[in-house]
């Protein structure tokens, strides 16, 4: 178990460290999961310690969102306060999301030639 979390770590570790002199606009543990990602698919199977401490991670994520819910119980009056605002931005938000995914697909759509 312990072997799995410290390989888990090292993958962070690596993703911190691109993160920090490579390519700063990506999160650390972002660049970590991706050299993991490339990691076990050349190697082409999960190492049975890394599977372990995946599985017990995964029995027990609800854990990890208590943190995320006192932050929201602690600020809730700041949320509420800024409850249109934040509301906006959320919907903003989004329908930019969908329009450039839109934009995208149809720009893409273009180029792949059609076997018609």
């Amino acid at each position: 178990m312990i072997q799995g979390l410290v390989q888990l770590f090292i993958f962070q570790a690596l993703g911190e460290l691109f993160s920090k002199f490579a390519l700063p606009f990506i999160p650390g543990p972002v660049l970590g999961l991706v050299l993991l990602l490339v990691y076990l698919s050349v190697r082409g199977h999960v190492p049975a310690a890394i599977d372990l401490v995946g599985g017990s991670v995964l029995q027990h994520l609800g854990l990890l969102f208590i943190p995320a819910s006192v932050g929201v119980v602690l600020y809730l009056p700041v949320l509420q306060a800024n409850a249109w605002a934040i509301s906006a931005a959320l919907v903003v938000s989004v329908l930019a999301t969908v329009a450039v995914t839109a934009g995208l697909l149809k720009v893409l759509a273009k180029k792949e030639p059609t076997d018609e």
